[in-house]
């Protein structure tokens, strides 16, 4: 072998020297790397929701114990971001993701603190006819003193209706609260605790529905009628529907004028 080596020419040589060290450097890193070569924990979530609707997710991660993280500003950093969105919905009607509950961004090694969602609803037929609400869960290091079963939270979203500009069109807002036990909306946000020792490899669902019945907004700018609502003519003085009332027409988010919502005529 040194013969062949001598008689080569210095560039077949350097090929062979380079490809040595390639080969050493190869095997160094994955000696060196064995703890990241294996895949994180993760969790499912999962999201039954309405039509027109869907769910996305952001991991936030802190440093675990003992760890330093450091940003691309070579600065110490305390919280560090995944986002999640399902390439494709599971169902019509059900979305869903996985969420690693550790992260290894930066060098360092970071845990899941906590997940927030974002809930769009599509309200017209344009990309600019949606609204966003949130839900969010933390992650608590508490032992659990629950059975491990698949952890299951419900909702629902409650659409708000208003005009918006010189020609009032017509726009929604959601509003999404957590419901009870009875089915009734709560005042507080869809969300709540998940115990870290038991969301590796399971399953985080939201049930989340939409009330049958839009409101408006501003309830003391529409007067209900058998037919709908009525948006009041307002003055400087009050915005109050006045007695009696008078009425004007709106816009829906297609462009129709109208003059009753949500029938559009009387």
């Amino acid at each position: 072998m040194k013969t062949r080596l001598n008689i080569c020419d210095g560039n077949v040589r350097i090929l062979v020297i380079n490809w040595m060290q390639t080969v050493c450097l190869g095997a160094f890193a994955l000696l060196i790397s064995g703890c990241s070569m294996t895949p994180p924990k993760t969790f499912t979530f999962q999201a039954d929701v309405p039509e027109n609707f869907t769910v996305t997710g952001t991991g936030n991660y802190i440093p675990a114990p003992g760890e330093t993280c450091t940003g691309r500003s070579g600065k110490p950093f305390r919280v560090g971001r995944l986002h999640f969105k399902p390439d494709q919905p599971k169902t019509a009607h059900q979305v869903e993701f996985k969420v690693p509950l550790t992260d290894n961004e930066h060098g360092c090694s970071s845990v899941l603190h906590s997940l927030k969602l974002t809930i769009e609803g599509r309200w017209g037929p344009g990309r600019e006819h949606t609204s966003q609400e949130s839900a969010n869960f933390s992650i608590s290091d508490e032992t659990s003193q629950q059975a491990s079963t698949p952890q299951v939270f419900e909702g629902q979203c409650q659409w708000y209706f208003r005009t918006m500009g010189p020609y009032r069109y017509i726009v929604k807002i959601p509003k999404c609260r957590a419901l009870n036990t009875n089915g009734d909306m709560e005042k507080r946000m869809i969300g709540g605790r998940l115990h870290r020792d038991q969301l590796a490899d399971s399953t985080v669902k939201l049930v989340l529905s939409v009330a049958k019945e839009e409101e408006p907004y501003f309830g003391r700018s529409w007067l209900k009628v058998p037919e709908g609502w009525k948006l009041c003519i307002k003055t400087k003085e009050t915005i109050r529907c006045q007695s009696p009332p008078t009425f004007t027409d709106f816009k829906m988010p297609d462009g129709r004028d109208c003059t009753v919502y949500p029938n559009c005529t009387e």
